[in-house]
């Protein structure tokens, strides 16, 4: 076992069961030390909240809490990240859940992002919501006529053309329409985060991942 403040291997034991560094003096659990490691690895392997706390056999908030904070985590690394960088090429992108393209008052339901390509990663900024519109537009009797000027931008951006496409940012968007189905009912203030926790995984292979959790967590 390594100290998670200095990846030390000079460990040594308390009376009280903790472990002390010799070299930075942290003092820390062990037991603790694990289960972090181990909901940090449920995340990263892409378990639900629901499935992590079975098998962890964990609370379910306790989980779920956790994840919500890794999120924010991996949206803050990857802000820093991204800003001395330079961008190769960007696209636009908008989202709406399949149950929800038949009537045409959902599209305001819709969430629009830009995603860039910076030394080959990827980085999206999510754009305002067209949802402040909503009521305005329903009460003028116009969401038709912006339905149908959403359905010819839809056409254009539908994942069966950009699965033709060889590029970083079409890979992505794959990735994110395949990742984001396991996830139901997204509060649209939380969207942001759901995006970028997809936007880490795409970046980083999964041994990646948990290095980087486990750093910026612990």
């Amino acid at each position: 076992m390594r100290c998670p403040k200095c990846n030390s291997t000079k460990l040594y034991k308390l009376k009280s069961n903790q472990l002390k560094c010799s070299t930075c003096r942290a003092k820390f659990s062990p037991t603790k030390l694990q289960r972090d490691i181990d909901i940090i690895a449920a995340f990263c392997d892409d378990l639900s909240a629901k499935e992590a706390s079975l098998e962890l056999n964990l609370n379910y908030e306790t989980i779920k809490n956790r994840y919500d904070l890794y999120r924010k985590l991996v949206s803050n690394f990857l802000e820093e990240r991204y800003e001395s960088n330079r961008v190769v090429e960007y696209d636009e992108y908008v989202y709406l859940e399949k149950s929800k393209k038949r009537a045409g008052k959902n599209i305001f339901d819709a969430q629009n992002f830009l995603t860039f390509h910076y030394d080959d990663m990827i980085y999206n900024i999510l754009m305002p919501s067209l949802s402040r519109y909503k009521n305005e537009f329903l009460n003028d009797g116009l969401e038709g006529n912006y339905y149908n000027e959403f359905s010819k931008f839809l056409m254009l951006n539908k994942i069966a053309k950009i699965q033709k496409l060889d590029n970083l940012i079409t890979k992505f968007w794959i990735f994110f329409e395949n990742s984001i189905l396991k996830y139901k009912g997204i509060k649209r203030e939380n969207f942001f985060y759901y995006l970028k926790e997809i936007e880490f995984k795409f970046n980083y292979k999964k041994s990646e991942q948990k290095e980087i959790l486990q750093t910026l967590y612990m």
